[in-house]
């Protein structure tokens, strides 16, 4: 996937341009090559770290083979549906329905799902929504999605603490550096948030939705899945989320509230009609209902997704345990 490469090497020099202008503002020469020390410091954590670094800040935690058996299942049926290698799992403890997928590459890559969306979810959405992430494993999005978040989160933080520096006068509130690089902290936070916009196209959801529904089998289980996420993120928040907007494009739906600075993090095309498209795939598929897959070939049709063998109506939750 050259292309997604040459994208996220874009995506770090322009990052890192901004952070080391930012340093340039606040001290001057000095500051510009401290910031640029930084800035490779942090180009290096992106690289090699980042999948580490988002999962920490959704406080995520692995979910070890044989202790989450049907999520572990339901996620080695699809990667192999997929052919990829087997991703760690990984769960947040938020009642937000959501999910998201890291890793630099797929055979570093992890999916990691709320413990809302196991709750509110039937076990054949929730296999929507893992597949959904795997398509972006697959299409190698993950490594610019977790660069983004990690630098772009890193240049707001900075900005905000400067902003706040000023607020309560700090050193260089008095004059006229001190002034400048408030105006600098006020301007690229919201630079920052247009840049992980740009690097993280709404495209990519469209195609991740396509993939992920011939993964599993079924777009009506991905449609269904994002009408009640959809329905769900706009009355239950999620406070890591709300406190790293710069990870909003992470997940399958944006978590945020859409209140202040958050609304520059909306990366996400219109729920509404990311459904249509699924539904006009369905259709295309012949597939009429939820209840219908479509199986790989020479399968049997119990031989894969044993986790739907579930009383209808219910959640996923008993997957997760």
């Amino acid at each position: 996937m050259p292309l997604n490469y040459a994208k996220s090497a874009m995506l770090l020099v322009l990052l890192t341009a901004i952070f080391v202008a930012m340093g340039g503002f606040v001290g001057g020469q000095s500051g510009l090559v401290v910031a640029f020390v930084m800035a490779l410091v942090m180009n290096g954590l992106a690289l090699w770290k980042s999948d580490q670094l988002v999962l920490s800040m959704q406080g995520a935690h692995e979910v070890p083979p044989g202790t989450g058996n049907g999520l572990h299942t339901m996620v080695a049926d699809l990667a192999h549906r997929a052919e990829l290698p087997m991703p760690r799992v990984y769960l947040m403890d938020s009642p937000q329905p959501n999910a998201f997928a890291t890793g630099r590459s797929p055979e570093k890559g992890a999916v990691c799902v709320s413990t809302g969306l196991l709750d509110m979810l039937q076990p054949q959405e929730v296999a929507g929504v893992v597949a959904h992430e795997l398509a972006h494993i697959k299409n190698r999005d993950t490594l610019t999605m977790a660069l983004a978040a990690t630098l772009g989160g890193a240049i707001s933080m900075l900005a905000q603490w400067l902003q706040f520096g000023m607020l309560f006068g700090g050193r260089n509130g008095n004059n006229r550096h001190g002034r400048l690089a408030t105006m600098a902290a006020a301007l690229l936070a919201p630079f920052a948030a247009m840049i992980v916009q740009m690097a993280i196209s709404r495209s990519r959801e469209y195609q991740a939705d396509r993939m992920g529904a011939g993964i599993c089998g079924n777009p009506l289980w991905l449609a269904s899945a994002l009408a009640k996420i959809q329905q769900a993120v706009r009355g239950i928040p999620n406070p890591a989320a709300e406190e790293n907007p710069a990870s909003a494009h992470l997940f399958i739906i944006n978590p945020l509230t859409g209140r202040g600075m958050d609304n520059l993090f909306s990366t996400h095309p219109d729920t509404g009609n990311r459904i249509a498209e699924l539904e006009k795939l369905a259709t295309e598929m012949g597939i009429t209902g939820t209840g219908d897959i479509e199986h790989p070939r020479g399968s049997a049709g119990g031989s894969f997704a044993p986790w739907l063998n579930r009383p209808s109506g219910g959640s996923a939750r008993g997957i997760g345990g």
